[in-house]
């Protein structure tokens, strides 16, 4: 996947997770306030995100450990399908910051080297997940209070959700006439 591509992909969601909020902001808040519990959501989430890193793993280079990268395969995937039995509490937002963590991996490594200055804005944008992906796997039941402060009224929901429109409009302009 380009770069190009990557920014528009990404920029697409955050445009489509954010609309319903803009003109639906009851229905979303209600929505979104049973995410950080909901286990079916935890499930997809988590055995996503234990997929995308032992792929990484199988197709990553580990010099001195590649005689054991099996067993780490076996590790990683017992250790992200057992998550699902035996951590079930917020599983949806500990699954939310594994994908998170891994997709911003995905755009450092994309963006890094293009020969721009506006390729800071997704660079940046991925360390600031970096920081929630870590703040949400250490106290994942921060982001039930994050969300309660986000979700407190219908125009708090649509200035956030327009906010993230913006940034995926961004990102979608600078996927198709930059990078």
């Amino acid at each position: 996947m380009t770069p190009a591509q990557l920014a528009i992909l990404i920029g697409s969601i955050l445009i489509l997770l954010n609309f319903f909020g803009c003109f639906r902001p009851a229905a979303f808040g209600v929505a979104l306030r049973k995410f950080p519990r909901s286990e079916p959501c935890g499930w997809v989430l988590m055995l996503a995100g234990t997929a995308w890193f032992v792929w990484i793993v199988q197709t990553t280079p580990l010099a001195e450990f590649e005689a054991f990268k099996r067993y780490f395969l076996i590790g990683f995937a017992v250790v992200g399908v057992s998550s699902c039995f035996f951590v079930k509490d917020f599983l949806a937002v500990r699954g939310l910051a594994i994908i998170v963590l891994l997709l911003a991996k995905v755009v450092i490594e994309k963006f890094r080297w293009l020969d721009t200055a506006w390729r800071l804005y997704p660079i940046t944008l991925a360390y600031v997940w970096v920081i929630a992906g870590i703040f949400l796997t250490v106290s994942p039941w921060r982001l039930r209070d994050i969300l309660e402060w986000k979700l407190a009224n219908d125009d708090r929901i649509r200035a956030v959700c327009g906010v993230r429109m913006a940034m995926g409009v961004l990102l979608v302009i600078l996927g198709l006439m930059v990078f």
